[in-house]
């Protein structure tokens, strides 16, 4: 390619300032101008042996994306991208590119990779600044499949499905689609207008979405094959949070960070009063955790108005879990970190009102089962912070409404449903799931790609018995 650029460096995404953005709901990256995107392409070496493709969970044909970004042809770029994903906006965004395509990139080794993720987000934004509308031409086959939750999974699937021809229904249980695209990732990391915009191009593929619909309550999956779904796939997400079972906890004031996010983002609490959905964080917040939704639940608090949102996490910075890029954005925000420390209990008045949380610090002692060092308390170290707000963010798993109302559906033991991951087939034939109701809480990419993998598997399998 011409005119190669060999800076060891990416070309630096434009970003609102720290002090600013630490008090608005407005996206905090503010995207690359056509000649950054131009640039940034310049830097892929296009290696014969693609290492950057087999990072990506839905196989995004990488390099030749880039070459047309580095033409200067953004709609075939667009093209070449949305052949293998349907969300590219979103995942420009919120990927961990650093630990899938970009993490293999050859120019990674001396400096850093290819930006990818940026100019997949760049994209994106183009074309729907453009106003581009296309709808397909698909030749319907008449067959009949339900999904079950419109978050990353379920929306992949369906839109995999309804290019092959089938008349796809999504049943999604909350009042907007898009499942933690829509819930938890907050407006400054992803727009929800952006998230809409996504979704209504899978609909243009003929996918109908039913919003309201709770499936182990509304319906049941075998109702739904009584109905005349061939097929059915579980999207429905892991939305159980899980707890620290300290004493405390059920003080007024602690949240757990899906209840809190969900105020924020889908009720649209940052609003309040004009909408009123109120969320009391006061002027200290402490968040339990260190991961993605860690850091998305302390960078809101921060821009709810409170003066001091404290990370508190067990392990020290090395094993923190959430994206380098967040933990750095959350600095620079002004979120203090309090690593190797960990909460004993949730203190309160004679009011019942959150006052302070009582911490241990900790050290690490020998590798657990994960192979991570396991934290081990020091004696006589307890101290307490002054918080108004607790949000405890340490995880969470399937909801066990659908295992329960399922009859022949295998579920692990702590609730993720069992399928074959060549095909995503569960214990229950013609019943697929993927997504984070099989895995646990995971990436929104790889999300997608369980989806597009059982898309592939029903079609097939559907094709062999017509």
């Amino acid at each position: 390619m011409a005119n190669r650029n060999m800076s060891l460096e990416k070309v630096k995404m434009p970003e609102q300032d720290p002090n600013v953005r630490n008090k608005n709901f407005d996206e905090v990256a503010l995207g690359y101008t056509p000649e950054m995107a131009m640039e940034e392409a310049r830097r892929c070496l296009h290696c014969k042996h693609r290492p950057c493709v087999g990072g990506c969970p839905v196989n995004v044909p990488i390099p030749e994306f880039i070459e047309k970004v580095a033409e200067g042809d953004f709609d075939a770029a667009y093209e070449v991208i949305t052949r293998e994903n349907a969300l590219p906006a979103i995942c420009g965004r919120v990927c961990p590119q650093e630990d899938q395509c970009e993490g293999r990139c050859v120019r990674g080794l001396k400096g850093e990779p290819v930006g990818i993720g940026r100019m997949e987000r760049f994209v994106a934004d183009y074309r729907m600044s453009k106003g581009c509308i296309t709808t397909p031409e698909i030749e319907k086959n008449g067959i009949k499949v339900a999904v079950i939750g419109c978050g990353p999974s379920g929306i992949t699937c369906a839109g995999e499905l309804a290019r092959r021809g089938y008349d796809v229904t999504v049943f999604e249980a909350l009042h907007k689609p898009g499942g933690v695209l829509s819930y938890g990732i907050p407006e400054f990391r992803l727009p929800k207008a952006l998230v809409a915009k996504e979704i209504e191009n899978v609909e243009r593929l003929g996918v109908k979405i039913e919003t309201n619909v709770i499936v182990g309550k509304s319906i049941t999956v075998d109702e739904l094959m009584s109905d005349g779904y061939r097929a059915v796939f579980i999207g429905s997400g892991a939305g159980l949070p899980k707890f620290l079972n300290i004493p405390g906890e059920s003080l007024l004031g602690v949240y757990s960070a899906n209840e809190f996010l969900t105020r924020v983002n889908l009720m649209k609490a940052f609003k309040f009063p004009e909408v009123p959905t109120p969320v009391k964080v006061g002027k200290r917040v402490a968040v339990v955790g260190a991961g993605n939704v860690a850091m998305d639940a302390a960078r809101t608090a921060k821009r709810l108005g409170a003066d001091e949102v404290y990370i508190v996490y067990r392990r020290s910075e090395a094993e923190c879990p959430a994206r380098l890029e967040e933990v750095h954005h959350a600095k620079e925000e002004g979120i203090i970190f309090k690593f190797l420390n960990n909460p004993a209990a949730i203190l309160g008045d004679e009011n019942g009102y959150v006052t302070g949380m009582e911490i241990i610090e900790q050290e690490l002692g020998e590798p657990d089962a994960s192979g991570r060092r396991r934290p081990v308390p020091i004696e006589g170290s307890n101290y307490v912070i002054d918080v108004d707000s607790v949000i405890v963010a340490v995880g969470t798993s399937p909801n066990p409404l659908l295992r329960t109302t399922t009859p022949g559906l295998d579920t692990q033991s702590w609730g993720g449903i069992i399928v074959d991951e060549a095909t995503m087939e569960s214990s229950k034939e013609y019943v697929y799931a993927g997504g984070d109701a099989v895995t646990g809480a995971a990436t929104v990419i790889l999300a997608m790609g369980a989806g597009k993998t059982a898309a592939a598997a029903i079609d097939e399998k559907l094709k062999a018995q017509r």
